[in-house]
């Protein structure tokens, strides 16, 4: 009996507390529904997430759904139901909002970026604050912060209270120093030495450069990356039982420093025994056999393999199989340390193309792209051909960017379709610039220029510049495709006086005016022929104290000349840019003669020769070689190549290092002459850039240059070559193309005119 009066006083106390909890389960029609608490969401927020309307009948499970609905949402914090007679009361208490954003201490990531970062995951001004996100963000900042090599990041974050059910995020970081690797130790290796091994990481030890390269600086994905390049290290010299056995990485107590240790098997290395192919041989077995470099008795190297698939799988895509699959299988005798590599070929079904498509050319004509196309619409597929139509787009200069994708027909297994996007840039330019290089001093030019006149693709240009050396005028006109085929023709006229004693060529003044027809013509893909037929009215000022040899060379054939020139031009290009390019071989020949005519003329020739080569070194580094060789003479009753149109070296656009122009022969006033022979080369190193890699604009190369210039009566001697190295670096801004270079001549004269550092920017016609 007392235990049963006990149970009904805690019944009678329970139901005072909790009327809310008694009503709630008990069933009604709702007559109408209110929300309560609110401070920033309206009703209709609530309402919209209900699972429940007026005329329903509330019951618990009616209950259990609504407060999960609204839970669900993120918004609340609190919720609780209640009865008002036929009222269904919701008791809300809203999250706060985010009312603030502050972060303190970051130098190496940027504020902006870890801002725009939190606002993708939701986390961001004026949205609901939610603590387990601020928990999140704070373990990514430290990830971060690790792969940067920043152990010992700090980071703090304060939740402030504001008005309107606002809080202010405030995140203290303290990112503290970057832990070096002090040491990385390679223990099982035999075949070779450590210091030979780490040369193929990128993770370094510090470094003179690593504060830049931030080579010494721990990350995981570096050091995977890194055992990767091992594992091919190996597998390219035999060892295909190479294994990474365990990796270790420890930090020191005070976080700043880290060792590595990789511990290898490195097995024995494996020789070819035999090589064959197998499947489907659509094309000639030999043909595919010339395609493999693996030889018998050759050590295994998974990088030919590799190299010798890819081959075999391109040849198949220019016949048309676009969907081929090249296997190479090896067959390993672990008694004997031999390997049989077979190659399985399954071609699939011969691919054609049924439509090419273009898109992003706004503004270019779609026939200009089209007849840049090698590829034809109702032919098998040639990935050749494709990519080659990829290159031809990129060197019209009308395209910031080229992309190619070859989607598959839905509903076909045997068509194509050849998609080419453009990211158009301006090719056309309208106004007044200013340039400066240090042999003309200040540009001031204005032009209009549109080499892609109207989307039509033709070249169309009027241009003037005014500087302490030249004053030019010139109009232009080419139409690079004048016939169906190709052939271009163009028209030109100009006006240029020079002030030769301000320049760094012998001093003497000139007036030239004139103009010209051309004509190029393609002779095959990458091989192209050009010819012009120009005229040049010149006069020279003979007023001035010139140099001797100016003065002989108008005593003798007067100061006045008319003179027609036929111009030839055979080219060679594979480059794979007209601005910047880093792969192919670029060959040029021009060659251009004075006809003889009745008259003041002069008669003259000039031949020169141009070669460019580009090829990768290593992984991230291109090497490119350059030369450049010229002569000229005079014939007929011209002894002599006219002194204005001698050859000139030095400066940014041949051998660095050196004023531009003084190399060479002087005139009797010790200014530079000029020569009728010239040779000049050099090489660079195109260095992989931190930060710029893909930025396509900009370009830092270290160089070696060598040349000189040589006169009429002077033998050349290779003895007196000019050098100089050094590094350089080029941007091809919004407006022009600006050029630094740093160099250290050595083989100079005493007489030669020095010059380390020399830039340009802008540019001049």
């Amino acid at each position: 009996m007392h235990h049963l009066l006990k149970i009904l006083v805690y019944t009678i106390i329970l139901s005072l507390h909790l009327p809310g909890y008694l009503f709630a389960a008990q069933e009604f029609v709702i007559e109408d529904i209110r929300v309560e608490g609110l401070q920033r969401l309206t009703p209709g927020t609530v309402f919209n997430y209900l699972p429940m309307k007026v005329g329903d009948t509330f019951d618990d499970e009616r209950s259990a759904e609504a407060v999960r609905a609204l839970f669900k949402t993120g918004l609340f914090e609190d919720v609780r139901l209640e009865r008002d007679g036929g009222v269904l009361v919701f008791i809300i208490k809203e999250r706060p909002a985010i009312g603030s954003i502050t972060l303190n201490g970051n130098k190496d990531i940027r504020t902006e970026d870890l801002l725009d970062g939190l606002k993708q995951i939701g986390f961001a001004e004026g949205r609901v604050f939610n603590q387990s996100q601020l928990d999140k963000l704070e373990q990514e900042l430290r990830r971060q912060y690790f792969s940067l090599g920043k152990y010992a990041v700090g980071i703090e974050s304060t939740v402030t209270p504001l008005e309107n059910n606002r809080v202010a995020v405030t995140i203290d970081i303290s990112e503290g120093i970057a832990a070096k690797i002090r040491q990385i130790n390679i223990v099982g290796n035999d075949a070779f030495s450590e210091k030979k091994l780490l040369k193929v990481f990128k993770l370094t030890t510090p470094t003179m450069i690593s504060f830049f390269t931030k080579s010494d600086q721990y990350s995981r994905e570096k050091l995977s990356a890194d055992l990767e390049s091992l594992r091919t290290y190996y597998l390219d010299r035999g060892y295909i039982n190479f294994n990474v056995d365990s990796t270790q990485v420890s930090i020191t107590p005070d976080k700043k420093d880290i060792y590595i240790t990789i511990n290898i098997s490195e097995g024995e290395p494996y020789t070819i025994s035999g090589v064959k192919l197998a499947g489907d041989l659509v094309l000639p077995e030999a043909d595919l056999i010339e395609l493999i470099d693996v030889k018998k008795g050759e050590l295994f190297s998974l990088g030919t393999l590799t190299k010798s698939t890819k081959a075999i799988t391109d040849s198949l895509g220019n016949e048309g199989y676009a969907f081929a699959n090249v296997n190479s299988v090896p067959d390993i005798d672990k008694e004997n340390k031999t390997v049989a590599v077979t190659f399985f070929v399954d071609p699939g079904k011969r691919a054609y193309v049924r439509r090419i498509n273009f898109s992003g050319n706004t503004r270019t004509r779609d026939e200009v792209l089209r007849r840049e196309m090698r590829q034809p619409e109702g032919g098998w597929i040639s990935t050749e051909k494709v990519e080659r139509g990829k290159v031809r787009l990129q060197k019209l200069g009308y395209f910031q960017e080229v992309n190619v994708e070859t989607p598959a027909v839905q509903g076909t297994t045997d068509q194509v379709d050849v998609n080419y996007t453009v990211v158009e840039q301006q090719s056309g330019q309208l106004g007044a610039g200013i340039g400066f290089s240090q042999s003309a001093g200040i540009i001031f030019q204005t032009s209009v220029t549109q080499e892609n006149f109207l989307g039509s693709g033709k070249r169309v240009s009027f241009a003037f510049s005014n500087s302490d050396v030249n004053r030019r005028f010139g109009l232009g006109y080419t139409n690079p495709y004048y016939t169906i085929d190709g052939i271009s023709r163009g028209f030109d006229a100009f006006y240029r006086e020079t002030e030769g004693l301000d320049a760094n060529v012998t001093a003497f003044d000139s007036r030239v005016y004139g103009g010209g027809v051309n004509l190029g013509i393609p002779v095959t893909e990458f091989n192209s022929f050009r010819t012009a037929l120009n005229y040049e009215n010149t006069s020279i000022n003979n007023d001035g104290d010139f140099a001797d040899e100016v003065q002989e060379f108008i005593a003798a054939n007067g100061d006045q000349f008319d003179i027609f020139k036929l111009l030839g031009n055979y080219a060679y290009d594979s480059r794979n840019k007209a601005v910047l390019p880093d792969a192919g071989t670029y060959h040029n020949i021009n060659a251009e003669i004075a006809l003889p005519f009745i008259g003041n003329s002069l008669e003259f020739y000039k031949v020169q020769y141009r070669t460019q080569w580009f090829t990768n070194f290593l992984e991230d580094y291109i090497i490119s070689l350059r030369g450049q060789v010229g002569y000229g003479a005079g014939y007929s009753d011209t002894e002599e190549l006219p002194f204005f149109e001698n050859f000139y070296t030095g400066g940014p656009d041949s051998i660095r290092g050196y004023e531009e122009n003084t190399v060479g022969p002087k005139d009797s006033d010790g200014r530079p002459l000029g020569g009728n022979f010239e040779l000049t080369g050099g090489a660079e190193v195109i260095l992989p850039v931190p930060f710029f890699r893909d930025i396509k604009s900009t370009r830092i190369t270290g160089f070696f240059d060598a040349g000189n210039v040589y006169g009429e009566d002077e033998s050349v001697d290779f003895g007196l070559l000019r050098y100089s190295v050094g590094i350089s670096g080029m941007w091809v801004s919004p407006f022009g193309i600006i050029r630094m270079s740093f160099a250290q001549p050595f083989g100079d004269e005493p007489d030669d005119q020095l010059q380390a550092f020399q830039f340009t920017f802008g540019s001049a016609f």
